[in-house]
Order: C-alpha cells, then sequence, then structure tokens
C-alpha cells in the first residue's frame, strides 16, 4: 500500500508541475505554430538530440494522460516528415500507453476485481477470449480518447504484451494520418494554404478515417465469425423463433405484423413456463389461499371468522381452469391465424441460418432464415444435494401435476429458498393448510430488497402460520421407514426437517443444452452471451428472456423480443439498444413487494447519495377501510432533486401502484408532477401522491415559509 501511496504521490506531483510550468499552453496548435520556426532550427541543428528529447516528452504525455497527445503527433509530422515522425510517434505512443495501463493495473485492478469481479465476469471472459480483437477495434476506430482505454484496459485481465503490440499495430493507421496531416500544416505560410489539396485530403481523411475503421473492423469480424461455415444463397424465412414463451412470442407476434414469413418452433405447451409452470398457476393458487385467509381473518372486517372448508383438490383443478382459459392467447391457432407458422417440435443448430427439427409427430425437418432468435427459457435449478433424487422433490415447473391428484394439501411441507418464488409458495401453501417450513441460505428472505422490506416479508409469512429458518444451509436428504428428512445446517448445529413433500425453490438456470450452441461455438455462461442490441457471438443469431438474462421476468422477455425481432428484421437499416433503465418487479406475498430502480441498498453499494420519502400505509384513508394498513411506499431522489431514482411499495396491490412510478421513470417526470397529479379519492393510488408530498413537505422553502408568516400578520393588523 505504501509503495502505491508513493507512487500516486509521484504521478499527482509529475502532472502538477506540468500544468504549473503551462504545459497544457504550449502544447496547443497556435503554440506549435508560433513556435514552429525554432523547432525547425534545432532539429537542424541537432537532429537526434531532438528526436530523443520529443520521444521522451511524448512518453511522458501519454503514460501521465496529459493533453496534448494529438497536437504532439503532429508536431511531429511538422519536424520530422511523414516516414521518420511514424516512427518516432507509433513507438512513443505505445510504449507511453503501456506505461499508463501497467500504472492503472498496479494501483486500480485488485481492488477494482475484488468490488465489482461478480459484475465484471462477461468482461472479463471476454476480454480472455478475444481481448486483442477488442483493444485493436478501439484502437483503430480513434472515438473514445486513448488515454481512457489505457487506464480501464489495465483493470482487465488482459496480457501486458499483448497490449503493447494491439496497440503498436492498431495505432498505426491513425498515426499515419495525424502525422500526415501534420507535415501539411508545418508548410503554412498563409491562409490561402489551407486550401491546398494535399491538406484537404488529409483533413477529409481524419474525417473520414472513423467511419471507415468501423466498417473495416465490421467486416474483418464478420469474416472472422462466419469463416468456417457456407451462408446459403436463398432462405426459406426471414426468421426462426425458437421457444414460444413470453420472449418467443412476441418475436414472432411482431415479425408477422410486418409481414416477415416466420417461423415458430416448439417442443412443449405453447405460452413457456409463465403461462404452464410459473405466474399463470401460481397467482390462481395465490387468489384461493388469499381468500381462505381472508375467511379466517373475516372478524377484522366485522364478520363472523370462519375456517375454510374446501377440497385442494379442487383448488388445483381451478389453477389447471385458469391455465386452459390463458391458453388460447398463446395458442398454435391464433398464431397461425396472424400469419406465423407454428412447428411443434424440438430445434437444434445445424450452422448459423440452419435449424433442424424433430418434429414430435416424427421424423425431422430442416429450415432456414436469415435471422434466428433464441428463446429457450430456464428451468427450476435442483441443488445438489445428497439423497435429494429419492425424496421425492418438487420445483415451481412440476409442483403443479404432482399436486393436481391430491385430496388435501401436503400435510408437512419444506420449501427450500427465500426468493420471491420461495415466498410466494410458502404463503400460499401455509393458509392452505399445510405446515410449511422455510428454509433460507441467507440471513433474510427477499435480500435483493431492503432490509425493512425483509423484515415486513417475514412478518407476513410468520403470520400465515409459516415456519422461517435463515441463516440454514441445506445438507442432505435423508429417509428412514416412515419419513422423509430435509438436514440442515443451523448455528452449527445438524437439524431434522420433516416433510411429506419438499419443494426447491433456489432459482432457475437457463436452458443451454441440447440446441447446438456448443458446436456453433455460441458464447454461454450461465446465460446465452448478448451485446446490447442482443446479439449472440453470431450477429444473425438473438437470444431473449430467461435464456439471455440479465432479469428473469416475463415482462422483461417481451421488452427483449421487440429489440431482437426489429434488429434481426431491420438491422441493416437501423438497430436499436435495448433499453433496461426501468425494470419493475413484483413479489406476490400478502401484501405485495413490488420496486423499481435503485433499493437502498443498492444505492449504498454504488455510492449514489440519496434522500427518501416514505409515507406510510396507515396514513392512508382507503387502506384504513379495507382494514389492510401494512406496508409503505418508499422514494429515493438525489439531494434536494424530485427525480426520482428507485421505489419500493410494500402493500395491497403494490404492483399496480408501481405502474405511476415506473411510466414517470421512463418519461424523465419527477415527483412533483406526481404531486400535481389529481388522484381519485379514495384509492390506493393516492398513496403514491401523498408519498411526492412527503418529499416536498421535507424541501419546502423556510426562508420563504417565515416571511410569508410575517406578510399575513401584516395582513392582519397590529402585527399579530
Amino acid at each position: 500500500m505504501k509503495r502505491k501511496l508513493l507512487l500516486l504521490a509521484l504521478i499527482l506531483l509529475a502532472m502538477t508541475a506540468f500544468f504549473l510550468a503551462d504545459g497544457h499552453r504550449l502544447l496547443t496548435l497556435d503554440s506549435l505554430k508560433s513556435s514552429l520556426d525554432t523547432f525547425h532550427q534545432l532539429r537542424d541543428e541537432q537532429p537526434q538530440l531532438v528526436s530523443g528529447i520529443f520521444f521522451l516528452i511524448y512518453v511522458a504525455v501519454t503514460a501521465l494522460s496529459l493533453p496534448g497527445a494529438a497536437v504532439m503527433t503532429l508536431a511531429g509530422g511538422a519536424l520530422f516528415g511523414l516516414l521518420w515522425g511514424v516512427v518516432l510517434i507509433s513507438f512513443a505512443s505505445s510504449i507511453g500507453a503501456t506505461l499508463a495501463f501497467l500504472v492503472s493495473r498496479y494501483l486500480l485492478h485488485d481492488w477494482v476485481q475484488s468490488r465489482f469481479g461478480g459484475r465484471l465476469a462477461p468482461i472479463n471472459r471476454g476480454i480472455e477470449r478475444d481481448g486483442a480483437f477488442y483493444l485493436f477495434t478501439l484502437r483503430l476506430v480513434p472515438v473514445f480518447p486513448f488515454f481512457l482505454i489505457n487506464l480501464l484496459m489495465g483493470l482487465t485481465p488482459i496480457r501486458t504484451s499483448t497490449f503493447y503490440w494491439v496497440s503498436q499495430v492498431g495505432m498505426l493507421a491513425g498515426t499515419v494520418v495525424y502525422v500526415n496531416a501534420g507535415t501539411h500544416l508545418g508548410q503554412l505560410e498563409r491562409l490561402a494554404d489551407i486550401l491546398s489539396l494535399d491538406l484537404l485530403i488529409s483533413f477529409a481523411i481524419l474525417g473520414l478515417f472513423p467511419l471507415l475503421a468501423r466498417k473495416t473492423v465490421g467486416l474483418v469480424q464478420r469474416r472472422r465469425i462466419y469463416a468456417n461455415w457456407s451462408k446459403p444463397e436463398s432462405f426459406d424465412r426471414n426468421l426462426i423463433v425458437i421457444g414460444a414463451g413470453a420472449g418467443g412470442l412476441v418475436s414472432a407476434y411482431i415479425a408477422a405484423a410486418v409481414r416477415a414469413r416466420v417461423t415458430l418452433i416448439e417442443t412443449g405447451r405453447m405460452g413457456g413456463d409463465c403461462l404452464n409452470y410459473g405466474c399463470v398457476p401460481s397467482k390462481a393458487l395465490i387468489r384461493s389461499a388469499r381468500l381462505a385467509e381472508d375467511m379466517r381473518s373475516a372478524e377484522r372486517l366485522g364478520l363472523e371468522s370462519a375456517e375454510p372448508k374446501f377440497s385442494f383438490k379442487r383448488v388445483m383443478q381451478r389453477v389447471h381452469d385458469v391455465i386452459a382459459a390463458v391458453e388460447p392467447h398463446d395458442s398454435s391457432e391464433r398464431y397461425t391465424k396472424l400469419g406465423v407458422e407454428v412447428v411443434k417440435g424440438y430445434a437444434r443448430l445445424i450452422d448459423p441460418w440452419t435449424v433442424e427439427v424433430a418434429l414430435n409427430e416424427g421424423g425431422t425437418r430442416r429450415l432456414t432464415a436469415r435471422t434466428i432468435i433464441l428463446a429457450t427459457g430456464a428451468r427450476a435449478s435442483v441443488p445438489n444435494l445428497p439423497g435429494i433424487e429419492q425424496s421425492g422433490y418438487v420445483t415451481s415447473d412440476t409442483l403443479w401435476q404432482r399436486f393436481a391428484e391430491l385430496e388435501e394439501a401436503p400435510e408437512r411441507l419444506v420449501v427450500l429458498g427465500g426468493g420471491p418464488v420461495g415466498c410466494e409458495l410458502a404463503q400460499a401453501f401455509a393458509r392452505l393448510g399445510s405446515k410449511v417450513t422455510q428454509v433460507q441460505r441467507g440471513v433474510r428472505v427477499l435480500p435483493r430488497e431492503d432490509v425493512d422490506v425483509s423484515a415486513l416479508a417475514a412478518d407476513a409469512l410468520a403470520r400465515s402460520g409459516v415456519e422461517l429458518l435463515t441463516g440454514c444451509t441445506a445438507l442432505r436428504c435423508e429417509a428412514d421407514e416412515d419419513t422423509r428428512y430435509l438436514v440442515v445446517s443451523d448455528n452449527g448445529f445438524e437439524r431434522q426437517i420433516p416433510f411429506d413433500q419438499l419443494i426447491c425453490a433456489v432459482g432457475r438456470s437457463a436452458r443451454l443444452s441440447g440446441y447446438g450452441l456448443e458446436e456453433l461455438g455460441i458464447d454461454t455462461h450461465k446465460t446465452i452471451l448478448t451485446n446490447g442490441f442482443l446479439q449472440t457471438t453470431f450477429p444473425n443469431i438473438y437470444a431473449v428472456g430467461d435464456v439471455a438474462g440479465p432479469y428473469q421476468f416475463t415482462h422483461v422477455a417481451a421488452h427483449q423480443a421487440w429489440y431482437a425481432a426489429v434488429n434481426g428484421l431491420f438491422g441493416s437499416l437501423k438497430r436499436f439498444t435495448v433499453d433496461y433503465r426501468v425494470i419493475p418487479r413484483t413479489t406476490f406475498i400478502d401484501p405485495e413487494v413490488a420496486c423499481v430502480g435503485m433499493t437502498e441498498r443498492e444505492a449504498t453499494e454504488k455510492g449514489v447519495l440519496y434522500e427518501v420519502s416514505c409515507f406510510q400505509l396507515d396514513e392512508l384513508d382507503r387502506a384504513l377501510t379495507e382494514s389492510a394498513t401494512a406496508g409503505f411506499v418508499k422514494v429515493l431522489t438525489p439531494p434536494s432533486r424530485d427525480r426520482i431514482l428507485g421505489v419500493t411499495i410494500v402493500g395491497e396491490h403494490a404492483g399496480d401502484l408501481l405502474a405511476e412510478f415506473v411510466l414517470a421513470m421512463k418519461q424523465g417526470l419527477g415527483l412533483n408532477k406526481i404531486l400535481g397529479t389529481i388522484h381519485a379519492y379514495p384509492t390506493w393510488a393516492e398513496a403514491n401522491k401523498y408519498a411526492a408530498g412527503e418529499w416536498k413537505k421535507a424541501h419546502a422553502p423556510q426562508w420563504l415559509l417565515g416571511w410569508l408568516e410575517r406578510y399575513h400578520a401584516w395582513r392582519r393588523g397590529g402585527g399579530r
């Protein structure tokens, strides 16, 4: 640490000396022109000395990331001519850049990787695999300041030798152009010389170079990616979509709407996980469980409480009836009418444009398309616990079929996992009569949310009858003659938890295997790696939804689908970068938890300064009329500004209330706009207005209120 501080002090001292000595004024175009004759004289008298001093100064300027490198490049052309100027500057700039790279790596690399290693993991993998090509691209297209490239690349795992030689080669073309311009600048004697043909050509090349370089890099990259594949001369269709979940359905819908020929391939049930195993069945179950709880607590509404009587089998039948009611919206028949060719079978990529389908009814079929969208979704993860395969466990994907034939809810139910799915299922089954034990490895449930939100969620689970065990690690599953157990480590002691049914709700993993991704070399690491346009390793293959991440929400999959479909069909004309700025999420426990933007925890981790405006629902008239006063509306804003950084709502209809804030954040509207909007009385939506009012009260101009008080006293007369 002392050495790092000493090095940092020396760098700061050198930079301070540079500015105190007016170095930033000397390295300007005007200064260069005024001193050009003097420099020429010195060069003629001592060519080697002047070359050496110029070389060292250039190295120092680039190593310290000082302003003036561009002017020095022009000066090099003016002083030494094209050939010798290019030689001097090419090596000096690469050596200086490498020194800056090494300083950045020495001072910051370890700290940055330790603090942000998880988020930087995809970038690190990309740099390890294709770092030389990425760096070459940045060097060839001089849009980003080179000093930033030097410093930022030092934070990555790229090798020093690779950084040097790629910089040497990548900056050469730009160096030639700038030095050539410098040779003509050095010959200017009067204003009319600016109109010389050679000089105009030099500046034209400077202006066109970034565009030409970008096009060249794009062509080289495409040739490199597709080098081992033969592109068909024509295609059967414009778009093939693999997977008929939310992302796949929306992609196919958009393609059909713009009259593209599109094929949608699905091996299972249309609608994907959300319709068949996730959002729809779980919310149907939660509604039945909520009514059962309302009957037990009817006394709070002035009615007589009663223990609900029901058939669990009929409850599960209703769940499947709801799925059947929604099913036509996502059916093959509907999409066929919309103009989508629906093929039932298992798809596998043969090459970047060809898909082979193992048809459900038998046989295979090969299809080609200019663009392919992968929307293969995700499956429930199962922890690697000894004995779990013999435990008869279910997941959020399989429980709906397994439980459909049960006459009663499982008597003893263990839910493994404390995320949104685990909490929703634990509360619902507890309300339907199961004795539920929920096991969470972390210290709190809903760990992504703020501590106060997790505390409210834990309290809600407890009031519903869930025994919540946090800070417990599942070790294995065991069984004796009569009972199955989950063995956990609780405060260092092993504990057996008996169960009749175990639900694994520890997250979801992308479906990556069996689609030919490995054979094509498509980059995957837990998800398919994509760029901002949702393109995979192959620019004509896109990925959306859970298989692409970074969010596993149905609404995000649909959001991504628009970008993938439009970019895939019209990308040669115009491409759009996917927008993740405002992503809402809701956990459907009772009371609901809904969030958008940053939480307090995230703002603190990112070092973002913020203020909190919070309105408690026990002050809302509508909440009082419904005896549902648990929760709050919490808004994060920058200090003294009404711009919304993030919102967390806990309470009845939180997911619906959040929409107003999502719209405000998307359109750049602040809390003052929400406060000035009329909200019907008495509604839950008034809570949003009152939260904005809390911000307004906290920022009322006290000095002005003091003067107003004096004004009103004067108006009353007598100064009272």
